[in-house]
């Protein structure tokens, strides 16, 4: 199989149509040989039914994993990544503010070992922003950004962290998500910490980038589990030798 396509959902059962079948489209468009695999992450709504029943081309295998009780974004990448049996895998959000396309710089990175993982980065110099974020998630955003670099080590090469629209080599990230203990936002600083300490190159490309004013982020609520996030993986970075700041690797 080419690629893995995992798509976490929470609460998402009026758009997560839209986002399997498109998905599955651009596998097909593509001739890639491929999987959509959803994660509803407890779902109340009809969230898993409705990627069940998405139109999907022929040939094209789509999945869908539901556990009962909500435990993060981090968790459901993580299950979903686990499962995957792509020489490729990717994690894209809900909502498709990122055509599929987009990855195609990103995938022909990993196709010429020119990096192990590649990132979408909405700060990338060639990226559009079609629709962008009001101004308190670009506060948000900038508060995050500079607290994870100084108090984690973040590489400052990595302009876009947060993006969900990542593309990595298979087996790095069945290994890398295998290793993840963070199941809220945070998963995607503790991936590019292991990722840097194993050793793995992180590229990034650009994307056409359009806020999707559904976002599940919110600003009063969002900052406090992220926090106790944070908190929570600067001890678990100071109890383990497998991961923690680091300088990164120059190419």
């Amino acid at each position: 199989m080419d690629l893995s396509i995992v798509i976490p959902a929470f609460e998402e059962g009026h758009k997560i149509a839209r986002d399997v079948t498109a998905a599955a489209r651009f596998l097909q468009a593509n001739h890639l040989r491929g999987e959509v695999l959803v994660v509803d992450d407890g779902s109340t709504d009809n969230t898993a039914d409705a990627a069940r029943s998405a139109p999907v081309p022929e040939g094209i295998e789509r999945r869908v994993v539901r556990y009962e009780a909500h435990r993060g974004k981090g968790y459901g990448v993580r299950t979903g990544m686990t499962q995957t049996t792509g020489q490729y895998a990717m994690f894209a959000d809900c909502g498709l503010c990122i055509p599929y396309d987009n990855v195609l710089p990103g995938l022909q990175m990993l196709q010429h070992d020119d990096c192990d993982i590649a990132h979408a980065s909405r700060r990338h110099s060639q990226s559009a922003i079609l629709r962008g974020q009001p101004w308190h998630r670009r506060l948000m955003s900038q508060a995050f950004k500079s607290t994870v670099r100084m108090i984690l080590g973040v590489p400052r090469n990595l302009t876009d962290t947060q993006c969900g629209f990542k593309i990595y080599r298979g087996d790095v990230a069945r290994e890398l998500y295998g290793e993840c203990t963070m199941d809220g936002f945070m998963f995607d600083i503790e991936i590019i910490l292991r990722a840097v300490r194993k050793g793995y190159r992180i590229g990034e490309f650009p994307v056409q980038w359009a806020c999707d004013p559904d976002s599940r982020l919110s600003v009063t609520r969002t900052p406090w589990p992220v926090l106790a996030e944070l908190r929570a993986l600067r001890r678990a970075l100071a109890r383990s030798n497998t991961i923690g700041p680091t300088t990164p690797r120059e190419d």
